[in-house]
């Protein structure tokens, strides 16, 4: 018989015995941490069996609650949301009704209209987009939610809007060029973004991402200010290279450029900065240490048999060049 013993436990005896074994003591503890971990935003779509951009969508709508993380590393999401949001009737098909998100020739098909007439609806601000992207043409595409679409095809008041003619008032307003997209836009991405924070520091920096730096830098005239708005500001998603053509498309949306939008964010981002000061300034460097001062050094002590009137004395280089000019 070889050296290397194979022992085998028979789980009747040691049930018999009393004696209860366990394979494996520390999965239960492990498993329970791993319930308590907070998601990362991939990982919980994929566990509501969303697509990104779905996910996205139901985030911004509140459909999905999601915490800071601690340890600095953005949002995420607790597997009590998650099951929450499971455990709502209708699941998953409700939910991805809720953020279903379509374009001009969809929802003009959902509203049983034609694709000009919807574009005319959306330009006066009568239906808001949710989202946006650039095509590879650079051309903007909106997005709106299905669901807001079919309400507001359902509500008979708007019946008027849907056939016919425009009402006169309102086709005076699009020969002048109105288009409310981008800015009812703005309106609904700063409503999602304040709702993600509390602190006056960072409701703040939202505010003033939608502003020109000039605009900021007319209310906000403390740097050090400015600098922890910057910190603060909600990271904007990217579109296209930086400094790209559709860069600047995307930042052009992204920024208020009416008169009434502007003056009306600035009266917010004025409050919002006060709020902020009464809760704690604005980091700023340490002041540095005080030197110590170095004294002055004395009066240089002459030879001790020099006369007092006796003037400093001349370097020896030119006494002696004297010397020999005046033998």
């Amino acid at each position: 018989m070889s050296g290397n013993t194979i022992t085998t436990i028979d789980q009747s005896a040691t049930s018999a015995a009393g004696i209860s074994v366990s394979a494996t003591p520390a999965t239960a503890p492990a498993a329970a941490g791993a319930r308590r971990t907070p998601l990362a935003l991939s990982r919980a779509a994929r566990e509501l069996d969303l697509k990104r951009g779905e996910f996205d969508l139901a985030v911004q709508l509140g459909c999905v609650r999601t915490t800071p993380d601690e340890g600095g590393g953005g949002r995420r999401v607790s597997r009590t949301e998650i099951d929450r949001v499971r455990s709502e009737p209708g699941y998953p098909e409700a939910l991805r009704d809720r953020v279903e998100a379509v374009g001009t020739r969809e929802g003009a098909a959902l509203m049983e209209v034609t694709t000009a007439r919807f574009t005319r609806l959306a330009r006066l601000g009568l239906v808001v987009p949710v989202k946006f992207y650039l095509n590879r043409y650079r051309a903007i595409v909106w997005l709106y939610l299905a669901e807001e679409l079919r309400q507001f095809a359902a509500d008979t008041d708007n019946a008027r809007l849907l056939s016919g003619r425009t009402p006169e008032g309102l086709r005076d307003q699009l020969d002048e060029g109105l288009d409310l997209r981008p800015r009812n836009w703005r309106g609904r991405h700063m409503g999602f973004l304040l709702r993600q924070t509390e602190d006056p520091w960072e409701r703040a920096a939202v505010v003033a991402s939608l502003l020109d730096p000039v605009q900021v830098a007319e209310i906000v005239r403390d740097p050090y200010e400015r600098a922890h708005l910057n910190r603060c500001r909600p990271e904007r998603a990217s579109h296209g290279a930086p400094d790209s053509p559709a860069a600047h498309t995307a930042s052009r949306i992204m920024t208020a450029d009416d008169a009434d939008e502007i003056s009306w964010l600035r009266a917010d981002l004025g409050q919002l900065l006060a709020e902020a000061r009464d809760l704690r300034p604005a980091p700023r460097p340490a002041p540095r240490a005080s030197q110590s001062k170095v004294p002055r050094p004395g009066p240089a002590v002459g030879p001790p048999n020099r006369p007092a009137t006796e003037g400093p004395e001349r370097p020896r280089r030119l006494l002696g060049w004297l010397r020999r000019k005046n033998p």
